[in-house]
């Protein structure tokens, strides 16, 4: 059964959750500041204070446009390297076995960049 009191406090404690996030992205955000400045954008770093570790990640994934990747391998007569868009498994391993160059499929590559915030408290 469901109750006043029962939506009262999940009424406050999402009112809460909004506030709450919303002052963990402000700190977020000083953080990237802080790393931007100290250590560069997109750039991993580490910073300790007494027995707090402040660490931010960097990851990076990278991808094949699909338009103009699936117009080079046409070009190339690679079309076995084609599914309806490209198969990234496959261009990999093409690679690796110097049936592609790198070159060949300049302008192709969509990269993406994403920090990340990691915060310990030491013993």
């Amino acid at each position: 059964m469901i109750t006043k009191e029962m939506l009262a406090r999940y009424d406050e404690l999402n009112r809460r959750k909004k506030d709450l996030e919303a002052e963990l992205d402000k700190l977020k955000d000083l953080f990237h500041q802080y790393f931007d400045t100290a250590v560069g954008q997109n750039e991993k770093g580490e910073v300790k204070i007494d027995s707090y570790k402040l660490q931010r990640q960097i990851r990076r994934t990278e991808k094949f446009d699909p338009v103009p990747t699936v117009s080079k391998l046409e070009e190339l007569n690679l079309i076995d390297l084609i599914e309806k868009r490209p198969d990234e498994g496959k261009i990999k391993s093409a690679m690796d076995l110097g049936l592609i160059k790198d070159t060949d499929l300049e302008g192709c590559r969509i990269s993406r960049t994403t920090a990340a915030l990691l915060i310990k408290k030491l013993d």
